[in-house]
């Protein structure tokens, strides 16, 4: 029978993950030779080839990737064992590390620890701000417990990798200035801006939202100033400068700035919590996904519990 080694499984799961040596061995912490020698023991331990050379990269060999098919229920598990001690060693405490995109920090999280601090005392939650995509990645790396993101910047439902929750629906609203000619129309829609100059950012998720809720209205949005800090999308805003989506949960009161609903069937940003497979079993993470699943309640209607 095979030797199975965990830490050099985990070590080709990472490779199948980041794509190079290179970029494993700064995951891991480790040297890219240390990375190489590792998976060189393990293709000897098991006596197929798990890598073969494609240019200047290395690709895992068919062999390798039947490998990790057939082992990625023993990380679901190994998960689970954790957990499990966890909770029988400490009862209903336990630490629990977050990490969540800007604007769910003051949103979800915070009111989901205060929350805690009275129901469940004993669980001590460990804050880390990261960017929607980030969050996946540090969860993947062990660097976090749960990763709070959007559902547009997440893995695809069939990781293995995941268990994923969906939150909530969280409204895209328009900021206006309020002496804009459509500031008082009844039932302003996306449709109805298609020609004024929106503000968003050049990269990244918000500015991928905002072109795909105006596509689906039907035009594409002329992007006349770019931002990504909802301060400064604002106070262009105000100044009459153009237009912006706002998610509801990130507004924040302005004097010069009008908000407004676009309706039932106005956009929205699908908010997520996930953990690794199998961790979901442990209390502690079970209570906070709890807390913050309550604090989703207060900023709009909550994705139905499955």
């Amino acid at each position: 029978m095979a030797e199975w080694d965990i830490r050099k499984l985990q070590i080709l799961r990472t490779l199948r993950e980041r794509g190079t040596v290179t970029a494993t061995a700064e995951a891991l912490h480790m040297t890219p030779s240390a990375v190489s020698q590792q998976l060189t023991n393990l293709s000897r331990q098991l006596g197929v080839p798990l890598l073969e050379a494609r240019g200047r990269r290395v690709r895992l060999t068919d062999a390798a990737r039947l490998v990790l098919s057939h082992t990625e229920p023993v990380f679901e598990q190994l998960e689970r064992t954790e957990a499990a001690l966890a909770a029988y060693s400490r009862g209903e405490a336990g630490e629990v590390r977050v990490g969540a995109f800007s604007t769910a920090v003051p949103a979800l999280v915070v009111p989901a620890v205060r929350a805690l601090r009275t129901a469940r005392p004993r669980v001590t939650v460990r804050v880390r701000e990261a960017e929607a995509a980030e969050a996946y990645d540090l969860l993947a790396a062990g660097d976090v417990d749960l990763a709070l993101s959007l559902a547009a910047e997440a893995p695809s439902a069939a990781d293995p990798r995941f268990t994923q929750v969906l939150l909530l629906a969280d409204p895209l609203d328009v900021a206006l200035p309020p002496g804009h000619p459509l500031a008082t129309t009844p039932t302003l829609t996306l449709t109805d801006l298609a020609a004024e100059p929106w503000i968003f950012g050049g990269s990244g998720p918000w500015s991928d939202i905002t072109r795909r809720a105006c596509e689906a209205a039907g035009f594409s949005p002329h992007q006349g100033h770019s931002a990504s800090g909802w301060t400064a999308i604002l106070a262009m805003v105000e100044a009459g400068m153009g237009v912006a989506l706002i998610p509801r949960m990130a507004a924040a009161p302005r004097d010069g700035v009008l908000m407004r609903d676009l309706g039932p069937n106005g956009p929205v940003r699908h908010v997520t919590a996930a953990v690794r497979r199998g961790g979901e079993t442990g209390r502690a993470l079970a209570h906070v996904l709890g807390a913050l699943r309550d604090a989703a309640v207060v900023h709009a209607t909550p994705v139905t519990r499955a």
